[in-house]
């Protein structure tokens, strides 16, 4: 409790933290901080066109930023069969949602996951996170916390301790209005 207590000061103070999902560690900070967006992008060498991936512990969570009115109720409960769980939907987003946040895009990728360690994180700082692998650009992602303080140790504030998911690869990516694979999980 007292690591988890820990990282969400950090997240509280606006700083990069890591913790453990369903396949690799992530990488995240607050997503309503533009400051802490801009060092994570910087840190990923990320550029901000692309946008990012909110990771959360319940669907309500996500509720400030997406716009689930332009969905069908199929396109809804094809969503919600899913989780919790790997798979990261791109829906629309509200109006005013920054585009440091969004991209390039209209719409943003979101996660409900079933991670008991991520769901409590979410939970006690109580929105969801930005989730990038982490990893610094061109290195495999960080599957352990020894693998994530090796990388990216000097540049956290915290690491929220525990084992990923043991899922091998990342979270499936699909579009939530055509049901499109951006990425196989």
């Amino acid at each position: 409790m007292e690591n988890l207590n820990h990282v969400v000061a950090a997240l509280r103070q606006e700083e990069m933290i890591a913790y453990p999902t369903e396949a690799v560690f992530g990488v995240g900070c607050d997503p309503d901080s533009e400051q802490a967006v801009m060092k994570l992008l910087a840190l990923k060498q990320r550029p901000v066109e692309k946008g990012l991936i909110l990771i959360a512990a319940n669907y309500e969570q996500l509720a400030p930023y997406i716009d689930d009115s332009q969905l069908t109720d199929e396109q809804k409960q094809r969503i919600f069969d899913s989780w919790p769980g790997p798979v990261t939907w791109v829906m629309p987003t509200k109006p005013g949602v920054p585009r440091f946040l969004t991209g390039q895009f209209d719409t943003i990728a979101v996660r409900v996951t079933d991670h008991p360690l991520v769901q409590a994180l979410c939970l006690a700082f109580g929105k969801p996170l930005t989730s990038t692998s982490a990893n610094l650009t061109g290195q495999e992602p960080g599957r352990t916390v020894a693998e994530v303080e090796l990388q990216l140790g000097d540049r956290l504030a915290a690491i929220l301790q525990g084992d990923t998911g043991g899922r091998e690869n990342p979270s499936e990516i699909r579009d939530a209005r055509t049901g499109q694979i951006f990425r196989q999980g």
